[in-house]
């Protein structure tokens, strides 16, 4: 793939666009979890520079298989768009690549799900050469699922790769394109995940680990600079960093003690990213220790609790020793301690 396209997630959100966003209330699912998740996909439109300008909720007992939502409300949905003069809408849950075809047809513009925004903030953010292929290899995957004649990038990516059968439609060479790349990704991060099991087998039994936790925005790289000579880039918005460091502690104690921070966890975090940077979380399966970073300033910090332990599980480190680290006190005058601790 070209310099230029290599690293770009499906979608891209421009300073300064105009974005509606749409959430819906599945049985089971309370308004206020609703309206959470909806503010989180606010503050994840905006790390992306783009402008939320109206958002709405529909209930519903399961999503349209061709719409999504139901066509009455894609109508409505439609109506606002221009009203607001809108270039995107933005879903708080995944959408299939036919729905999102239809949608688009419907509104007029570009249709965008959380998956989608995630995968284009990581891109963004993703600064080594192995959290850039983790980050496109995930947005490929993601990229297969959501193919239409819209997707144009691919066409210049053509020359030199020696394709044969002009007579075929534009979509299966792009699937081509995609699997040729996939294939040659998955090769790179096998090669970088050897050499950091080896790594790790030279580190032997000689340091004490910890790896650092969290959902994204808890202040693990904050904690990490304190606590090391790192200086991991710090900001507040989600996903600043992505990339795994590992440092000393102090070199004085014994054994030493190695810190690595993480990558942050978000609710709904796609699959495919949690696939894609198991190499990096790698660090998180062979520590001795979690210290779990939790956000007390935040009215969900219980959530986003529970949301990190349930990733934890997912990628086999659940039952690892962990240590809560309550991160932001001086910002709150009280707070209650949830059922799950």
């Amino acid at each position: 793939m070209s310099s230029s396209s290599k690293n770009k997630a499906p979608i891209s959100l421009e300073q300064k666009e105009r974005v509606l966003v749409v959430g819906m209330q599945l049985p089971g699912e309370t308004t206020p979890e609703v309206e959470n998740s909806l503010a989180e996909l606010n503050r994840l439109i905006d790390t992306l520079g783009a402008e939320v300008v109206f958002s709405l909720i529909q209930k519903k007992d399961k999503p349209h298989p061709a719409m999504y939502v139901g066509t009455g409300k894609a109508e409505e949905i439609g109506h606002l768009v221009k009203e607001h003069d809108c270039s995107i809408v933005a879903f708080d849950n995944e959408l299939t690549g036919t729905q999102q075809k239809n949608l688009e047809k419907v509104f007029q513009c570009r249709v965008v799900d959380r998956t989608g925004i995630i995968l284009e903030i990581f891109s963004k953010h993703a600064r080594t050469k192995e959290a850039k292929n983790q980050v496109e290899l995930a947005s490929l995957e993601y990229l297969a699922t959501h193919l239409t004649r819209r997707w144009t990038h691919l066409e210049r990516q053509k020359g030199g790769i020696g394709l044969k059968g002009v007579g075929e439609r534009q979509i299966e060479l792009d699937r081509r394109l995609i699997r040729n790349r996939i294939s040659r990704l998955k090769e790179e991060m096998a090669h970088t995940a050897t050499e950091r099991q080896i790594q790790r087998a030279h580190r032997g039994d000689k340091f004490l680990r910890v790896a650092i936790v969290g959902y994204t925005n808890a202040g693990k790289s904050t904690l990490m600079n304190h606590l090391t000579t790192s200086q991991v880039y710090v900001d507040d918005r989600l996903f600043a960093t992505l990339d795994s460091t590992v440092k000393v502690i102090d070199p004085k104690t014994r054994p030493p003690i190695l810190l690595s921070d993480t990558v942050g966890f978000i609710d709904k975090l796609p699959h495919s990213l949690v696939a894609s940077f198991r190499s990096t979380l790698a660090e998180v399966l062979e520590a001795d220790l979690l210290l779990h970073v939790v956000d007390l300033s935040s009215e969900n910090y219980p959530h986003h609790l529970e949301v990190t332990r349930q990733v934890l599980d997912d990628i086999g480190a659940g039952s690892k020793p962990s240590m809560l680290v309550f991160n932001k006190a001086d910002l709150v005058k009280e707070f209650f301690l949830p059922k799950i601790l």
